[in-house]
């Protein structure tokens, strides 16, 4: 009796285990959805916005944002009308980090040239664990606001 009772529990512990390690919902997938521009009214400054959004079972981490329009671009979040730049943010596991006027933002800094409504610029989010986003942000009007498309 003990002969048979021993490959029954092995083969129910590598059934057990074939289910945990196989999983992909262990790591981040983010995407970017949403990502527009302001045509800037300033010539040396700009905000950007887009929703990063986390499909998997591991949270993740926005780093840093690079982008060849500009010599610089940092990230704001703002709480209560105060904004503050940050270093970092969390993207949540099965969430979402939204970058909208009047809240989380960012800013890109010393343009190298002021860009116009119609075209698009590229920029490039950083993670902590999941690879490089490359994303493409078309400039919209200065007074854009997307829940009007206007």
């Amino acid at each position: 009796m003990r002969r048979s009772a021993l490959p029954v529990a092995a083969a129910a512990a590598a059934v057990a285990l074939a289910g945990c390690g196989g999983s992909t919902d262990t790591k981040a997938e983010v995407s970017v959805s949403s990502s527009y521009m302001p045509q800037p009214v300033s010539a040396d400054m700009a905000a950007g916005f887009l929703t990063i959004v986390n499909n998997g079972g591991a949270k993740d981490e926005l780093t840093k944002v690079t982008s060849d329009i500009a010599g610089d671009v940092t990230m704001h979040d703002t709480v209560g009308g105060a904004m503050e730049e940050v270093t970092s943010f969390p993207v949540p596991a099965h969430g979402r980090l939204v970058f909208k006027s009047g809240g989380n933002h960012l800013m890109f800094e010393k343009l190298k040239h002021r860009p116009k409504q119609g075209q698009t610029i590229t920029l490039k989010l950083t993670f902590a664990k999941s690879g490089p986003l490359t994303v493409e942000m078309p400039v919209k009007s200065a007074t854009y606001n997307p829940s009007t498309g206007h």
